[in-house]
């Protein structure tokens, strides 16, 4: 047997899905075996395997026992001459494990070896090379020094980052997410120890290697891509608290012999732990200070447009005015959601603004000392039904995740087979990610210019990079059946200075696979699923902005409009028609967004009831997306979405980006 291949999953299975098809390829010239060990996965990891791998050993256990004793097992049970331990968030170059294979053969004198792992936006991992935490290394890591200066040999030595990457050479350590030994190395050092759970066992057991006399190398001349912390993110373990206990872990083990770096490392980790802990809880609180400010400004310009100056009441009064109303607001905010599951939620935010000016109000009028503050407690109530909801529309603007909401996530598809012509298909149906597919990327130029299934093949893989600039393109889907493994890992190092999400679809075309998150792109049910259109509270909402906007429109632009209408004009546009028929928003006919005027399904039912799907709309999800609808069932699947989703939130975006539309007209 050539290579023993090992890998603990716990709840990665889309993941783990690809990465056992790339190593499947990856080892097909070679005799090999693949273990699994199932950390007690609940994710259908387990049915997968056995249904799509029985090749697979599968090792199942009744808990999550962590990475270096879930690895000892299947070590113990390894044949092969060559050993691997791989993280199931990784993607395999087809000629990966040869390379490693023979780097070994030539090399007698090397016992462990990793290849370039890279992040999947194709920068490279720096921690697939490393130093031991000696106390200078670790002083340098831990008062960023190694980051300011990565380039410097004395102080780049944490991550080795002032080596060049595209060399091979030795190293102190490697990553656990893809280690490769030879066999008698684990027969004579041991496994990893099993003290650490997660997060130190790879370090470790690079240094018991080291001290048994073998050489740990980089290999530059192969790589993978490797997603790094999928496992953890579907875990309810705190991963900052484990990785600085196996620190100490560490530390204690192997440098208990001086007093001096004992001490020093782990001051070191102590206070490092202490800033991750402290960043983690001011990450959490910076919005709840942005709301807290704003709400006292909206306190401030309240006492000024109603007493003309400033510090005009009580100096009792300051103190209570200041930090009641902030609570309160903040309060009402994180009762609502707005601060944990529904972060940014605009229309929870509106509704925390009514409650917690409503509770302030009755304070107001209950204690009498505070009666001055009627007026500017009216004043600061309206400021903050647009700030507080205003500064989280804007931020989503500003954001990535905005640029996609309005704009749609510039997308390039790479192949043109059937299967990249059926991610396209479902990519449309797709409609809560909103990808906008700017072209096709073929593997050669003879068909540049033509269109398949309606999109243009826009470029080559050699040139990709090119079509990526000019395109502007945030995110770049591989169909795994166009290209090999080693292919698309060369595309995305190659375009590794650039900001693109690179995403792979595998050849079940279930989902789309990313850093960020999984996007499923199967077909969701259409039944029995809780619709926000629906619901009272949307509909009174949805109504009442119905009726406000359209008195403003009424009051501003409308009349412009119809006397323009009055006097001849031809003007068709559909802007025009829009503001034309406001009147019958007013009357209740119409919605500002809803469904299509001429198009669309009407109120499907299922056996229990009929579905709501909400008014006509002036504009909405089917509209301005129309030019890249084909098929009947596109329009159905956006007009489910929106009544599935409907909220004040995005029915605003949906009317901005409706706007924006005709701005570029």
């Amino acid at each position: 047997m050539d290579l023993s291949i090992i890998i603990v999953n716990y709840n990665v299975r889309e993941f783990l899905d690809n990465a056992l098809v790339s190593i499947s390829k990856a080892a097909e010239n070679l005799r090999h075996e693949i273990f699994v060990v199932d950390n007690a996965s609940d994710d259908g990891s387990v049915e997968l395997i056995r249904s799509k791998f029985p090749g697979v050993k599968l090792i199942l256990n009744e808990n999550n026992i962590g990475f270096a004793r879930a690895n000892n097992i299947a070590l113990q049970r390894a044949v092969g001459r060559y050993l691997l331990l791989i993280n199931p968030d990784t993607i395999v170059q087809e000629n990966t494990f040869q390379v490693m294979i023979d780097f070994f053969e030539k090399n007698p004198d090397v016992g462990m070896a990793g290849c370039k792992i890279l992040n999947p936006n194709g920068t490279l991992q720096i921690a697939c090379r490393r130093s031991f935490p000696t106390p200078l290394i670790a002083f340098t890591k831990i008062i960023g020094l190694s980051s300011l200066f990565p380039n410097s040999r004395l102080l780049g030595r944490y991550n080795l980052t002032y080596l060049n990457p595209e060399e091979t050479y030795e190293v102190d350590a490697i990553s656990g997410s893809f280690m490769m030994l030879r066999r008698r190395i684990f027969e004579t050092v041991g496994g990893l120890d099993e003290e650490f759970f997660m997060y130190g066992e790879d370090l470790d057991w690079c240094y018991r290697i080291q001290k048994a006399g073998w050489k740990i190398f980089y290999v530059h001349s192969t790589q993978i891509v490797h997603y790094k912390g999928e496992s953890t993110k579907r875990s309810d373990l705190d991963e900052i608290r484990i990785f600085y206990q196996a620190m100490h872990l560490f530390v204690r083990k192997h440098f208990s012999n001086s007093w001096f770096s004992l001490s020093l490392l782990r001051s070191g980790i102590v206070i490092r732990t202490l800033f991750a802990f402290l960043w983690k809880a001011f990450r959490n609180s910076i919005i709840p200070l942005c709301d807290i400010i704003l709400i006292d400004i909206s306190q401030i310009i309240g006492e000024l447009i109603w007493m003309g100056r400033l510090w005009t009441f009580p100096n009792y009064a300051y103190p209570i005015i200041y930090i009641v109303p902030p609570m309160i607001l903040v309060l009402a905010m994180y009762f609502l959601g707005v601060y944990t599951e529904r972060r940014h939620a605009i229309s929870r935010t509106l509704g925390a603004v009514v409650i917690g000016f409503t509770i302030i109000s009755a304070l107001v009028f209950f204690f009498k000392g505070f009666g001055f503050s009627r007026a500017v407690t009216g004043i600061s109530f309206i400021e903050n039904l647009l700030f507080l909801p205003g500064w989280r529309l804007l931020l989503r603007l500003l954001s990535r995740s905005g640029e996609r909401l309005f704009f749609g996530r510039r997308t390039l598809i790479v192949g043109t087979s059937s299967s990249a012509q059926e991610v396209l298909r479902k990519i449309r149906l797709h409609a809560d990610d909103e990808y906008d597919v700017v072209g096709f990327i073929d593997i050669n130029r003879q068909r540049l210019g033509e269109k398949v299934s309606g999109v243009e093949i826009t470029g080559s893989i050699d040139n990709i990079g090119k079509v990526i600039r000019e395109a502007k393109v945030t995110d770049v889907i591989f169909s795994t059946d166009a290209l090999s493994y080693g292919d698309i890992l060369s595309v995305i190092g190659r375009s590794r200075e650039r900001s693109v999400n690179f995403r792979l679809v595998p050849d079940n075309l279930e989902v789309i696979i990313g850093k960020t998150h999984i996007d499923q792109l199967d077909d969701i049910p259409l039944v029995e699923i809780d619709y926000n259109i629906d619901k009272p509270v949307n509909r009174i909402t949805k109504r009442t902005f119905d009726i406000l906007f359209s008195i403003i429109l009424l009051i501003s632009i409308y009349p412009f409009v119809y006397l323009k209408k009055l006097l001849g004009s031809k003007d068709s546009s559909a802007f025009t028609t829009a503001i034309c028929n406001v009147p019958l928003v007013l009357r209740g006919t119409y919605s500002f967004v809803g469904r299509p005027i001429t198009i669309g399904i009407e109120n499907s039912h299922t056996d229990k009831k009929e579905l709501y799907l909400g008014k006509v709309g002036l504009t909405g999800m089917v509209q301005i997306n129309s030019r890249s609808m084909t098929t009947r069932e596109e329009i159905e699947r956006y007009n489910l979405y929106y009544a599935k989703n409907q909220s004040l939130t995005l029915d605003i975006e949906i009317l901005v980006k409706s706007l924006l539309h005709r701005t570029k007209e």
